[in-house]
C-alpha cells in the first residue's frame, strides 16, 4: 500500500513521501549515528574529565588555601594577651589582612582554573579559539580603560595588603585625610579621625603615606624656665621626676628608652627652654607626652622652680593700685582756663536790640 493512501483531505499540498524512502531515510540516520556516536562518546568523556579535574582542582586549592589562612589566624591569637601580642601583633589586623589575601588568592584560582576548562572544552568541540580569544583581548582592553580607576584602586589595595604597609589599629597619616585604621579593602580604607569622623579614602587616590605606628616613636616635651634659674639644679629635679616615671607601670613597657635632657633649645631675655626626648611604643608618644609634662611639672614646683607663664611674685607682694587706670584731669573741662574758654561756645547776639 502506497504512503500517500495515507494522506488527509485537510492537508492537499504536503507532499506525499512512499514507505521506501522512510526506510532509506532511517537507515542513513542509523548509520550515521552508527559513524559518529564514538566521536560523541568521546568529546562527552573530555568535557566530564575536564569538568570533574577542573572542579576537584578548584576545592583543593580553596582548602588549601582556607587552612592557610586559619593557621596564621591561630599563630596571631597565641600571642593576644601577652606582652609580645600588645607590642607586636594585632589581631584584628593580621585577620584582615590575612582574609584579604586569601580572598584574593581564592579568587584569581578560581578564575585561572574555570577560565582554563572552559577553554579547554571549546576546544574539544573543535572551536576555533583565536577569534575568540583576540574578542576577549579587545573587550579585555575596553573594559580596561572604562574601570581604570576601579582597577587601580584594587591593584593598589593588592599592594598595600601583601607589603603590609598598615593594618587595622594604625595611625597613619595618608595625606588626603589622617587617622587611625578601622578597616582595610581591596578598593576602600576606612580611617577614623582625631575628632571620631570616619574618612574613606580611595585606595587609588594614595599617594604617599606615613606609618605612625610602625618601628618607634620620639616623645618631646619643651619645659620654659626663667633664665635666671640654675640649669643643674633643672637638670637634677628632672632627671629625678622622669627616672621615677620609668619604674612605674605601664610606662615602663611604654618608655623603650631613657628621658633624656637634649639641653637648651632656646635662650630668651625673658624665658629659656629645656628640650626632653624619650623613645616610646609606637602610638603612646602623645600619652607619653602627657605624663611628663605632669610629672615635670609637680616636680618643678616642688623644687620651687617657676616655670614661664606662672603669677609674677610683685603681683603676690603687694596689691593693685586702684587709681592706676583712671584718667588725669583734662584742661579742657575747667571754665576759667585758657584752653577751656578757648574751646567754650560763642553766645549768640542778640537780634532784637
Amino acid at each position: 500500500m502506497p504512503w500517500s493512501a495515507l494522506q488527509t483531505a485537510d492537508d492537499p499540498q504536503k507532499v506525499p513521501v512512499t514507505l521506501d524512502e522512510a526506510a532509506e531515510k532511517a537507515t542513513n540516520a542509523a548509520g550515521w549515528v552508527e559513524e559518529n556516536w564514538s566521536t560523541w562518546l568521546n568529546t562527552g568523556l573530555r568535557i566530564l574529565l575536564i569538568l570533574v579535574v577542573a572542579l576537584l582542582l578548584r576545592m583543593a586549592i580553596r582548602r588549601a588555601l582556607t587552612k592557610l589562612i586559619e593557621r596564621m589566624n591561630r599563630s596571631a591569637q597565641a600571642v593576644e594577651g601577652t606582652a609580645l601580642g600588645g607590642l607586636l601583633v594585632n589581631a584584628e589586623r593580621r585577620r584582615q589582612r590575612s582574609e584579604a589575601i586569601g580572598s584574593v588568592l581564592r579568587s584569581v584560582a578560581s578564575f585561572v582554573i574555570l577560565g582554563t576548562a572552559g577553554l579547554m572544552i571549546l576546544g574539544a568541540f573543535q572551536i576555533d579559539l583565536a577569534p575568540l580569544l583576540a574578542s576577549a583581548g579587545v573587550a579585555g582592553v575596553a573594559i580596561g580603560f572604562g574601570a581604570r580607576n576601579l582597577v587601580t584602586d584594587f591593584l593598589s589595595g593588592v599592594f598595600m595588603i601583601l607589603e603590609d604597609q598598615y593594618g587595622v589599629g594604625d595611625s597613619v597619616d595618608a595625606g588626603v585625610a589622617s587617622g587611625e585604621v578601622i578597616e582595610v579593602g581591596l578598593r576602600v580604607t576606612k580611617l577614623r579621625g582625631d575628632n571620631g569622623e570616619i574618612w574613606y579614602v580611595r585606595n587609588g587616590e594614595i599617594k604617599r603615606i606615613g606609618n605612625l605606628s610602625q618601628g618607634w616613636a620620639t616623645a618631646a616635651v619643651d619645659v620654659t624656665v626663667r633664665p635666671t634659674e640654675d640649669l643643674d639644679r633643672v637638670q637634677s629635679v628632672i632627671n629625678e621626676a622622669t627616672a621615677s616615671m620609668a619604674k612605674d607601670e605601664p610606662w615602663n613597657e611604654r618608655l623603650w628608652g631613657p628621658v633624656e635632657i637634649l639641653g637648651l633649645n632656646e635662650v630668651l631675655l625673658d624665658s629659656m627652654t629645656v628640650r626632653v626626648s624619650a623613645k616610646t611604643m609606637p602610638g603612646k608618644a602623645l600619652g607619653v607626652e602627657r605624663e611628663l609634662r605632669w610629672r615635670i611639672k609637680r616636680a618643678l614646683d616642688a623644687a620651687g622652680i617657676r616655670i614661664v607663664g606662672g603669677v609674677p611674685a610683685q603681683a603676690e607682694e603687694s596689691a593693685a593700685d586702684p587709681t592706676a587706670g583712671m584718667a588725669a584731669p583734662s584742661v579742657f573741662a575747667s571754665p576759667t582756663s585758657p584752653q577751656g574758654a578757648a574751646a567754650s561756645p560763642l553766645p549768640k547776639p542778640d537780634l532784637g536790640k
